[in-house]
């Protein structure tokens, strides 16, 4: 399989104990709790942390004004000392920001953004990527590539499009992604699509969601498809109105059309403990083995 054909692999420095990391609030306001418990483990990993100036702020639902919070991201992103940058929480608001990045200065100085669901709109916009803290210390501390495996009591396992598939690995939430759509969402042309939700109207909005990605041509030339946790829908079994559909029934039929590998079931999304995928970087999708590898996103 050809390297894909455009994007390149994004890898930065692996962080050291010594190293100075900065958390920021790109969407919706934290709480001081969950802050303290996460530089109190970066901490222990021997990191040195900082906090953005506006990480507390609040402005309605989101973690401050948007210039606000665009400002702590390319303060980090622009600070050489600053390697590695990680968001409190998803949430809403990341979609506001996401055309005055300053994309220059991670080119310049390549580091990692952790986070994850609203975060998925700074992914696509920069290229690099939840997190059981043991998995995002091997993502950021190692050069080992992570291995994601079927896992068959998620609601994507049943579906599959055998073959198997090699691309830089991009994508994230599924409504952060549509949102995109005509508003900035990069080309995915040579790439593996990491797709993942968490259920709010129903099968509908998944529906429309791929329907509309599908339409705008935003799907072409996709190399493979993985698929991550579609959670919350069990709850749509003794509906009725469907027809005996599931999640698994519209995701099959949006997504066997395009006629590239998809590999379901992977425990990767707004569950309990979910592995650190890093986005930007080669990943490889085996449906025989049932896995997804992706490379390091640091060297």
């Amino acid at each position: 399989m050809d390297n894909c054909d455009s994007h390149q692999a994004v890898q930065s420095p692996r962080l050291r104990p010594g190293d100075r990391v900065r958390i920021v609030s790109p969407a919706s306001p934290p709480s001081r709790e969950g802050v303290a418990r996460g530089v109190e483990l970066l901490t222990s990993w021997g990191l040195r942390v900082e906090l953005g100036e506006h990480v507390f702020d609040q402005w309605g639902y989101m973690a401050g004004r948007d210039e606000d919070r665009v400002f702590d991201l390319n303060s980090a992103f622009a600070d050489p000392g600053v390697r590695a940058v990680i968001a409190t929480r998803g949430g809403k608001g990341a979609y506001r920001i996401v055309d005055d990045l300053d994309i220059d200065a991670l080119r310049r100085d390549p580091k990692p953004l952790v986070g994850f669901s609203d975060i998925t709109h700074l992914h696509l916009a920069l290229w690099t990527g939840p997190a059981s803290a043991e998995a995002l210390r091997r993502a950021l501390m190692t050069t080992d590539p992570v291995i994601l495996h079927r896992d068959t009591s998620q609601a994507t396992a049943a579906v599959t499009v055998e073959g198997t598939a090699t691309g830089v690995l991009v994508g994230g939430n599924l409504d952060a992604i549509r949102t995109e759509a005509g508003a900035g969402l990069p080309s995915l042309k040579g790439a593996i699509l990491f797709l993942e939700h968490q259920r709010g109207t129903g099968l509908g909005e998944v529906d429309r969601a791929l329907t509309q990605l599908t339409r705008t041509g935003a799907l072409e030339g996709l190399r493979g498809v993985a698929l991550g946790q579609f959670l919350g829908f069990d709850q749509d079994a003794d509906d009725s109105t469907l027809g005996g559909w599931g999640i698994a029934d519209v995701l099959r039929d949006r997504l066997t059309r395009l006629g590239v590998p998809v590999l379901g079931g992977l425990p990767a999304g707004h569950g309990l403990h979910p592995p650190t995928i890093p986005l930007g970087t080669q990943a490889t999708i085996d449906t025989v083995e049932g896995t997804l590898t992706v490379q390091p996103a640091v060297a």
